[in-house]
């Protein structure tokens, strides 16, 4: 009873920070993508007989977004490295199949401006390539001199990609370390040393807002632990739709989300 309390109150906390910060269609689209993302984890958990949560939501109003996402809480080891992928996978695809209709719906009901009429103080994203395909798609080319207000049903798209692109990063217990584990086993502990070092490079020589990032990954993207089932490997279907959600990853993930957060952050401690 008094955890059903805490995701209910979580929950209203999470809207009414996600509201303050985009409106009524941002927090009801951002809302459902972390909801797709959770219960995609939650239900394929409950089906290879894993006990686990029900997502509690993160309210945080003083960000872009409103909210650090949502997470549940497994309360039981893995089985095998089958139920390890389906259950890693299950939350990334739901969030990105979420996603890209929330950025083709707020494409549409979005406008473009003139570059002169952007109010300062506007916030510029960094477009990963698969925003801006279908950008593309959606609105054809832009103008030069012109630039898109983007509507918060888009910007919720947007950040259900930056949020599923974060989560798939191929380290530690993130979503992409559990895939990752699933297909390689403890020859997984290579990719996490790659992925690891690709981010130290972002970090020191394009972007150090993703410092704190890199400190936690350190510290914890290393451990894994292993199913009880750490022989059987997954079949062929699960490695092909392994290599497509990491496909997603590279087309989702944007190394400046915020460019010119990157530009401020470089002229206050002249780093480079």
């Amino acid at each position: 009873m008094r955890q059903n309390i805490i995701h209910i109150v979580l929950f209203i906390l999470t809207v009414a920070s996600t509201m303050i910060v985009g409106g009524p269609a941002y927090s009801i689209t951002i809302i459902l993508i972390l909801l797709g993302h959770e219960m995609g984890h939650y239900l394929m958990s409950r089906r290879y007989g894993m006990r686990a949560t029900l997502p509690f939501f993160l309210p945080f109003p003083f960000s872009p977004f409103g909210t650090l996402g949502a997470v549940i809480r497994m309360e039981s080891t893995t089985s095998s490295r089958k139920a390890l992928f389906d259950t890693g996978v299950a939350g990334p695809l739901t969030s990105l199949l979420l996603s890209i209709p929330a950025i083709v719906i707020g494409l549409r009901l979005s406008e473009v401006i003139p570059t002169s009429h952007l109010k300062e103080g506007t916030i510029r994203l960094g477009d990963p390539l698969l925003f801006s395909f279908i950008q593309r798609l959606a609105m054809g080319e832009i103008p030069e001199n012109y630039d898109i207000l983007l509507h918060p049903i888009g910007y919720a798209g947007w950040v259900g990609l930056f949020v599923t692109a974060l989560n798939l990063l191929p380290v530690g217990q993130l979503d992409g370390g559990h895939i990752a584990y699933s297909l390689f086993g403890r020859r997984s502990r290579a990719i996490f040393l790659i992925a690891i070092a690709v981010m130290a490079v972002i970090t020191i020589f394009y972007n150090p807002g993703w410092f704190l990032l890199l400190i936690l990954i350190i510290l914890f993207g290393f451990r894994h632990p292993a199913p009880l089932d750490d022989q059987t490997p997954v079949d062929g279907k699960r490695k092909l739709i392994g290599g497509l959600i990491f496909l997603a990853f590279i087309l989702s993930f944007t190394p400046s989300p915020f460019p010119q957060f990157v530009e401020e952050f470089k002229q206050v401690f002249h780093w480079f």
